[in-house]
């Protein structure tokens, strides 16, 4: 798909797709975006000892980076499998200059986790090791994987991209969540509430980073 490299509110750039007007963040802030969804609100919020994340949708891999800086931060070991169907090639990746968000040593883990072969699992610190699958997730069984402790489900937006956000999919990652396991998306749309809740996850809306009012938390109670 075309593309156009963004900057954000925050300074940091994204991924506009004119052919489907959707973006990969936030035009309000792409790292504040990700850091307050899936880190603060996602990560941060789980108290296992050894979380292993599931991400649906590696885009631009800042999700990934921040888990993996975080981690570190804690001293949690963790797993992180994340889905994607078209990784973004190198030269896009270096457009979007994510790298100079980040300190020398961070520089260090943000460029091995680009470096890292797909479909494989890689240790890329101590406390952070990372298996990016490229398939349709449609078509993959997540059965495969660890049991989830963390979801992010970052897929394109459910008007954009409505095959991202079944039933069935959402399904197939709830069987594979652990207990307490927590799932966080950036969309505050009713429908994927209810979905969600009739699945079993406990649904709370929380407020929303900049220029969302709301977004999701669900936590897996067996």
């Amino acid at each position: 798909m075309k593309h156009q490299i963004i900057e954000t509110a925050d300074g940091s750039k994204t991924i506009y797709i004119p052919g489907i007007d959707e973006q990969y963040h936030s035009v309000n802030g792409a790292l504040t975006e990700s850091n307050y969804v899936y880190i603060e609100k996602g990560y941060s919020f789980c108290k296992k000892g050894s979380p292993v994340v599931f991400e649906v949708g590696f885009g631009t891999g800042l999700n990934c980076i921040l888990t993996a800086i975080e981690a570190e931060r804690q001293k949690k070991v963790t797993h992180y499998y994340s889905i994607d169907n078209f990784p973004l090639d190198k030269l896009t990746l270096e457009q979007l200059d994510h790298k100079s968000l980040f300190s020398e040593k961070e520089k260090a883990i943000f460029k091995k986790i680009h470096a890292c072969e797909w479909d494989k699992l890689i240790p890329v610190s101590e406390y952070f090791y990372l298996n990016k699958i490229q398939t349709d997730i449609r078509k993959f069984n997540v059965s495969l994987l660890k049991k989830f402790d963390v979801v992010y489900f970052d897929a394109f937006g459910p008007d954009k991209q409505p095959e991202m956000w079944t039933q069935q999919i959402f399904d197939s990652i709830y069987r594979q969540c652990s207990e307490e396991a927590i799932f966080v998306t950036y969309s505050a749309k009713g429908e994927i509430r209810r979905n969600l809740a009739q699945i079993g996850y406990v649904m709370e809306r929380l407020p929303g980073p900049p220029g969302k009012k709301q977004m999701l938390r669900g936590i897996k109670k067996d």
